[in-house]
């Protein structure tokens, strides 16, 4: 079990470095006239390591890059049993967060689905982006927002900084995302405002309590696996 614990950390926390990182890049940083640019981006990639090695570094050491393993087995602060499995769910959280950032940042214009409500969920989206962008954003960054909660917050975690942990995620979460969706990951916040900017945004609303939601269940069910302590 700790084997797979320490590997299903290294896999989230490689997707989340380059999801975050690359996400702010690909879709953030040159949106125009609010695009948050070079600084920006490098915020991104900062903030995602900050976050992921409170979320999980207690388990897996927080590597999240070859480099970093090779470097730290070599000298020797690391197993030799850990090096390739390490390399290898690094780079397919990689891969796959890139995979799925594709799909998000071509908008998919003439997705199946269609768009949201009476005018379009395009015509609402800051970026005009479709209901399948918008789809895989919300859930995916409400999964890692409540992932950082839990890891910053589980017993062996570092104590009194689970705070700054989750405000930097939520910081991270809205770098990558308001051009898609305006950022929810919570649908309180998105209801109150919604019942005062007309009936578009209205229609709209159950997307925005399904979306989180279910991105939270689903890291609740992960943060049971990886969070679960010893006895």
């Amino acid at each position: 079990m700790t084997f797979i614990r320490r590997v299903l950390a290294e896999f989230l926390g490689t997707f989340w470095l380059t999801f975050g990182g690359c996400g702010a890049a690909v879709i953030s940083a040159a949106y125009p006239q609010l695009g948050i640019g070079f600084i920006g981006v490098a915020f991104a990639f900062g903030l995602t390591v900050l976050t992921g090695v409170y979320a999980v570094g207690n388990i897996s050491g927080g590597h999240f890059n070859p480099a970093v393993t090779v470097g730290l087995w070599v000298g020797g602060r690391f197993s030799t049993l850990y090096v390739l499995p390490y390399i290898v769910v690094q780079v397919l959280g990689a891969v796959a967060a890139a995979a799925i950032l594709k799909i998000v940042a071509e908008g998919q214009p003439d997705f199946v689905l269609g768009r949201f409500a009476s005018n379009g969920y395009g015509d609402l989206s800051p970026g005009h982006y479709t209901l399948l962008s918008a789809a895989i954003i919300e859930p995916i960054l409400a999964f890692f927002f409540l992932f950082v909660i839990m890891g910053a917050t589980s017993p062996s975690a570092p104590a009194g900084f689970a705070g700054l942990a989750i405000g930097l995620a939520l910081t991270l979460i809205h770098l990558i995302s308001i051009p898609i969706t305006n950022t929810s990951v919570n649908p309180a916040r998105s209801t109150g405002p919604a019942l005062f900017a007309g009936a578009e945004y209205v229609k709209q609303l159950w997307f925005f309590w399904a979306a989180p939601i279910g991105g939270a269940v689903i890291a609740g069910l992960v943060g049971r696996l990886l969070y679960r302590e010893p006895h």
